[in-house]
């Protein structure tokens, strides 16, 4: 799967918004999660308070890096390890991916046009299946 190019560019019109926003973004995300998927609580047990702000440098990275994901190989590999480690599954990334699309319309307001929330969905949409695909070498390692 390859992100389309009007995906990355509408991704990076609104970098900005998106980055002066992204830990309200985050702590929506999580809120909003737990509130409709409470059993994903327990995942984020151990995370402590300030996840929120891991989530959010995680959004800004891709946002600035959304072309060349290769300068984010390090990032995605810890992610994946941290996935594993705390059992994120394939069918949670719908879950957290519904979530976060919510929050940026909450955050974002008028900013986050139709447009704008396509272009996220099909950008996490993309980014959920790279991560699915690092994690599943490393499951063999912690499972």
């Amino acid at each position: 799967m390859k992100l389309s190019q009007k995906t990355i560019d509408t991704v990076k019109r609104i970098a900005n918004p998106v980055s002066v926003n992204a830990e309200s973004i985050a702590k929506r995300m999580y809120e909003i999660l737990f509130e409709k998927h409470p059993e994903m609580e327990k995942l984020f047990d151990e995370a402590g308070a300030n996840h929120h702000k891991k989530l959010a440098l995680a959004v800004i990275a891709f946002v600035d890096y959304i072309d060349d994901l290769d300068v984010l190989e390090n990032t995605l590999e810890k992610i994946a390890v941290e996935h594993v480690k705390k059992n994120i599954k394939p069918e949670h990334y719908p879950l957290i991916e519904k979530s976060i699309l919510k929050a940026i319309k909450d955050v974002l307001g008028d900013v986050a046009t139709n447009e704008v929330i396509d272009a996220w969905r099909e950008a996490f949409s993309f980014l959920s299946q790279v991560l699915i695909e690092k994690e599943k070498k490393y499951k063999a390692w912690y499972l």
